[in-house]
């Protein structure tokens, strides 16, 4: 089957989580994705715990479909072979703080040089410009200068960390992957590649859609806890039931808002829907009282047919055992040649006429140095 990005080459010079995760994407919609990896070290994440063969199970869900080659850029001979790469490739993805590979002799200015319809992305924590350019970051950090964790948690406590890597895969990967596409579109027009900078904070503001508008608007800080989606409405609310598990409600159209009062029996508070924030306090506590008196199976079975947009928090094996996931296959088994069948995670984009498949299981470091260097000899002596 063809696929949307066959003929599309990509070196990936990435580790751990953003970069490969952009790189993913595109692996699974057809690109040829080539892993340029340190010798002897290689990606990082294939240290990881727990392990699946050779690497672990977070490497083997990221780097499907990918092949790997082990290049030493500080070596002549292998940076000649990388060289080889760049004049046969689309793209070019790497992840090292601004200047690292300028350094190398293979920053962007460089190597259009060598291929001048070269996409050069560049995924880092800050941008290549700015006081911040040079300074060392993780998800963390990005959320932190967002202003984004000030707002996660609830009110009068602490900042809560989400354990879903917010800056890395939205403000870094997604962006990575869209910027890439656009520029593969305007290369296909102009004959010309050209250099994307993406910051990982850049990223993680542009997120804020729901809460910086109103900020930039009304120039009011937002309290951590009391905005209307962290936790400020009864409406839109995560509450504790009677077996000490947990219930969402996202009602905040009031047509659902007056549905989810129907079914708590508490219909008194249908009008206050839009009631100001210390009454909204109230409700919440209210609302709290009502949903203990219950376990959460009870709750499921009494909001099982009624549109109220209210929700039981699952657990990981529960949400496996969901029948949407399952319709949806978001969770596929695949066959591993050396240790059997192992379960990863699908990925989410359908197309009609593309159906993703894995049909190549993540690399080994350096596995596919002989494939490659044999395909860039017959490149170069013009065999097909």
């Amino acid at each position: 089957m063809s696929m949307p990005l066959n003929g599309v080459r990509v070196l990936d010079l990435t580790r751990l989580l953003p970069g490969p995760y952009a790189s993913l994407l595109l692996a699974d919609f057809g690109a040829d994705v080539i892993k340029i990896e340190e010798p002897n070290l290689g990606d990082y994440a294939r240290l990881y715990e727990p392990k699946f063969t050779h690497s672990s199970a977070m490497f083997h869900s990221l780097n499907r479909n990918k092949r790997s080659v082990a290049l030493n850029l500080k070596n002549e001979e292998d940076k000649k072979i990388f060289l080889d790469l760049v004049r046969s490739a689309d793209v070019l993805l790497e992840s090292f703080r601004p200047g690292v590979m300028a350094r190398l002799g293979l920053g962007y200015e460089d190597l259009k040089e060598v291929n001048a319809k070269l996409i050069y992305c560049a995924i880092t924590s800050y941008g290549q410009s700015g006081p911040y350019k040079d300074v060392p970051g993780h998800d963390i950090n990005f959320l932190s200068f967002s202003g984004l964790l000030n707002l996660q948690g609830e009110k009068g406590g602490r900042p809560i960390l989400s354990p879903v890597q917010i800056g890395d895969i939205g403000g870094g990967s997604l962006m990575a992957t869209i910027g890439i596409l656009l520029a593969l579109i305007d290369a296909r027009k102009t004959g010309k590649g050209q250099f994307i900078d993406i910051s990982m904070l850049d990223g993680t503001i542009s997120w804020m859609q729901a809460i910086l508008p109103e900020y930039l608007t009304m120039n009011k800080e937002l309290p951590r806890g009391e905005h209307l989606l962290n936790g400020g409405r009864a409406c839109y609310q995560i509450y504790e039931t009677k077996d000490s598990r947990f219930l969402s409600v996202g009602a905040l159209e009031f047509k659902f808002w007056e549905e989810f009062c129907r079914v708590i029996d508490k219909k008194e508070l249908i009008p206050y829907h839009e009631a100001p924030d210390e009454e909204q306090m109230k409700m919440i506590n209210e609302i709290q009282a009502s949903i203990e008196e219950k376990t959460l199976q009870e709750w499921e079975q009494l909001f099982e047919h009624v549109d109220a947009c209210v929700s039981p928090i699952l657990t990981l094996e529960e949400m496996l055992d969901h029948p949407q996931i399952k319709h949806r296959q978001m969770i596929e088994e695949v066959y591993h040649p050396q240790a059997g069948v192992m379960r990863q995670i699908a990925n989410p984009i359908k197309l009609s006429r593309a159906k993703v498949k894995t049909f190549r299981q993540a690399p080994s470091l350096g596995e596919n140095n002989e494939e490659i260097i044999y395909e860039l000899k017959k490149m170069s002596e013009g065999r097909p």
